[in-house]
């Protein structure tokens, strides 16, 4: 939204202003929400170039093993080790990707606190599809929504204006015996 549309609708000064730092506070949020993304990146790229330097050992090992049985013994150990590590990388990426992806759709559904509400869900029930979206979660927001929905911003509300607004009918009885003894 840039100024120039809002002035362009003849909207006030005074308006302007109020709207574009509203605006500004949103862009921040959604900033601060996905700050984790650089570091999940860095990681990303380590865990990768921790797989290629292994597959190059592994493969050179494999070059010099050739009839020497204790390399060979020591190019089995390593590419079980390396296959133990490789499988745990996978598996602490794959936990990366669901808390990235979890994270952002708790931003987009516009939690308050998403520890809180990270807390309160089964967390065995959801799972990181192929297309990195989330199965499972969006019935347990729709739960927690129902039961604790001070969690959720629901933005401002409309127009408000309860029945009967015009002032109490109660009398106040000690006032009224004040009252009655002035006289």
């Amino acid at each position: 939204m840039k100024r120039e549309e809002l002035k362009n609708l003849n909207v006030p000064e005074e308006a302007i202003d109020k709207i574009m730092s509203m605006n500004s506070a949103d862009i921040e949020k959604t900033k601060s929400g996905f700050g984790d993304v650089d570091a999940i990146k860095q990681e990303n790229d380590t865990l990768k170039t921790q797989l290629d330097e292994r597959d190059k050992d592994l493969k050179g090992l494999q070059k010099q093993v050739k009839d020497n049985e204790d390399l060979s013994k020591q190019f089995t150990d390593l590419q079980d080790k390396y296959k133990t590590d490789t499988e745990t990388l996978n598996q602490q990426l794959s936990q990366t990707k669901l808390n990235s992806a979890l994270s952002n759709a708790l931003t987009a559904a516009k939690v308050r606190n998403p520890k809180a509400a990270e807390a309160l869900l089964d967390m065995d029930k959801i799972k990181l599809t192929d297309d990195g979206k989330l199965d499972g979660l969006d019935d347990q927001l729709a739960s927690i929504k129902e039961s604790d929905g001070y969690l959720f911003d629901k933005g401002t509300q409309g127009h408000y204006d309860p029945k009967g607004g015009n002032g109490s009918a109660d009398t106040d009885e000690v006032q009224t015996l004040v009252d009655a003894f002035k006289q």
